[in-house]
């Protein structure tokens, strides 16, 4: 059973409200049972605390990291670094890896990461990001002090690289960048893989979570990502009669509007630019 702590979330939701000027730096929640979300800024981390170490999940970035770490060993004291997962190859989310390491006075962990990481990453060639120890090409299942945790590639989304953790025992997942609680996508979908992203997003309702954390902004639940299939669904249908009219990129931009997404987060910066995105696929 997951027991979520009002006093935290209500929290974290304060946080999101905030500008981000206002906000703390940085904000350690429990999510469930030995499952911690750690947010830097806009950023997001998770961590799973077990009998045999800590399994960190997105080490964000060398200064968040240091920060990690340490919130790591206030919460888990003497508990060392048993495993680092990268959700996918992109450097603000994964480049605080050795920080993370160096901080926690460990020289290695396994580091996982979908097999379509390690060429990205290699051609970074950034010390800060090592190269993935463990790579997964569906799906990988390992445990640590008794607790599993599962890996699931959904397919290509945000990149061709991105996997999505699942805790079973608290039915915590983790989905980053391509999914987001009430937001809009970010900016004109830069890179995403359409349509293979429709089957990404739909695909996370096969795990059978009941919260979920987001790279970005608060946590959610399964009607978040409901939420977020309906978006997607109106945007591409709205467009695609843009299309079929005849409209430009720029008209569609102009004049396409969405009304039951007006409350969320970036609709008027980012709104015109999901449709711009969708436009560019449609009209490939």
């Amino acid at each position: 059973m997951i027991r979520l702590r009002i006093a935290m979330l209500f929290s974290v939701a304060l946080a999101t409200s905030l500008p981000l000027a206002a906000q703390a730096p940085y904000e350690t929640t429990e999510i469930a049972d030995g499952v911690y979300q750690f947010r830097w800024q806009n950023h997001n981390a998770l961590f799973m605390v077990s009998d045999e170490g800590v399994v960190v999940f997105d080490p964000i970035e060398v200064e968040p990291a240091g920060r990690l770490a340490r919130e790591i060993m206030r919460v888990a004291p003497g508990a060392p670094i048993a495993a680092i997962v990268y959700s996918h190859s992109d450097a603000d989310h994964s480049t605080g890896a050795s920080a993370l390491l160096e901080t926690m006075g460990q020289a290695s962990a396994p580091i996982i990461a979908h097999e379509n990481a390690v060429a990205p990453i290699r051609a970074r060639a950034n010390p800060d990001q090592p190269l993935p120890t463990v790579t997964l090409a569906e799906r990988l299942t390992f445990r640590i002090g008794g607790r599993e945790v599962q890996l699931h590639y959904l397919g290509p989304s945000h990149s061709d690289n991105m996997i999505v953790p699942f805790i079973p025992d608290v039915g915590v997942a983790f989905a980053v960048d391509f999914v987001a609680n009430d937001r809009m996508g970010f900016q004109d979908l830069p890179g995403w893989y359409f349509p293979d992203f429709f089957d990404a997003v739909a695909g996370l309702l096969q795990i059978p979570f009941e919260t979920i954390v987001f790279g970005h902004g608060p946590a959610g639940d399964r009607a978040t990502i409901q939420r977020q299939i309906a978006y997607y669904d109106d945007l591409t249908s709205a467009v695609r009669d843009a299309v079929d009219r005849g409209w430009s990129e720029d008209q569609a931009a102009a004049q396409i509007r969405l009304a039951a997404y007006a409350t969320w987060n970036q609709y008027e910066a980012w709104f015109p630019l999901n449709v711009r995105g969708v436009h560019r696929w449609l009209s490939r």
